[in-house]
């Protein structure tokens, strides 16, 4: 059965149709789907799970996310939800309100998971810069309104070494340990003592006060000085690589909210551990953007492509407990 294809970009370069929503029971002609998957954002629908013929056909790996009932098989291409209907239409909103990050998301992570870590954070980066500059972040900010920069902190991260133990701890729990600048350099300053210095066999990073992070400092957000300046920064000064790089060596213990950055830097170590009222959520598209901090590298190598997507589609939180049975944590403490 073919399915619904329609152009994507109007005469005038705007989103015309961002999304397709797929009904796998009608047995949907997998030439169509990767057609369709070239443009649209594709959500799958198995109201009564995956049917063998478009399970063997490979259908839900071509499509870009796959809702089927509670307790249904599947991989992590399928993502269990008890409603279908207000799952799928809540994600076909998000997807129209914010079309251009939502497409470019989606595509990045259908490509960019085969490629070597440094060079996918270099493209996560690229699209981002690229969004910075388009009209649905604008629309962000413009909501949002002007916000002081956050005051200087006289140690906004913690180090204390104990042996081979190098404990890092994130400490402007005043901002929920938000990763803005002096968060983002203190805590690459401290990786680079472990990458410089071998005899640090682990490293051990956590949060003080309620939450783990909650992200990026929202007050810091469009203040750098240009797009390129801003992808060097995000690429070169960040700490996704050097935690990639430190990832046999590195535990991070998260508790509380775990926002954007709080869950995308963590998933690069090789070991995530939570408490149980741990949360995690991807709240980027909702302004405008993608992931940034690493998260379209970092999380889809722990859980795959179509659940990251999900998450950062929807903006919902998830819980602790289905973070640790989609591996996206290793242990609940």
């Amino acid at each position: 059965m073919e399915i619904d294809n329609p152009p994507l970009l109007a005469a005038d370069g705007t989103v015309r149709e961002p999304v397709v929503v797929v009904d796998l029971a009608s047995a949907p002609d997998p030439g169509a789907v990767a057609a369709a998957a070239g443009d649209h954002v594709l959500v799958g629908l198995a109201i009564r799970g995956v049917p063998d013929r478009a399970r063997d056909a490979g259908l839900p790996l071509l499509l870009d996310v796959t809702l089927v009932p509670p307790g249904a098989p599947g991989g992590g291409e399928t993502v269990a939800v008890p409603d279908h209907a207000a799952t799928a239409e809540a994600i076909v909103v998000a997807v129209r309100a914010n079309p251009v990050a939502a497409v470019v998301l989606a595509g990045l992570l259908r490509w960019s998971g085969g490629l070597p870590i440094p060079a996918a954070l270099d493209a996560e980066s690229l699209a981002y810069s690229t969004l910075l500059g388009g009209p649905e972040f604008q629309r962000w900010l413009q909501a949002r309104g002007v916000r002081p920069l956050p005051p200087p902190a006289a140690d906004p991260v913690l180090v204390a070494r104990d042996g081979d133990v190098l404990h890092v701890t994130l400490n402007r729990p005043e901002r929920r340990n938000a990763y803005g600048r002096s968060v983002r350099d203190a805590l690459v300053d401290a990786l680079h003592v472990a990458l410089l210095d071998p005899s640090v066999t682990r490293v051990v990073l956590d949060g003080a006060g309620p939450a783990f992070c909650a992200g990026g400092d929202l007050a810091e957000f469009g203040t750098t000085p240009d797009l390129a300046t801003a992808h060097l920064v995000r690429t070169r000064a960040g700490a996704a690589r050097p935690l990639h790089a430190l990832s046999a060596r590195t535990e991070v213990r998260v508790h509380g909210p775990c926002v954007g950055a709080g869950i995308e830097l963590p998933a690069f170590a090789g070991r995530i551990t939570a408490t149980s009222d741990a949360t995690f959520r991807l709240p980027e598209v909702a302004m405008g953007l993608i992931p940034g901090a690493g998260g379209t590298v970092s999380i889809p190598r722990r859980i795959g492509r179509w659940r990251t997507l999900y998450l950062a589609l929807t903006g919902l939180a998830l819980d602790a407990q289905t973070a640790h049975e989609w591996t996206l944590i290793d242990d609940l403490t």
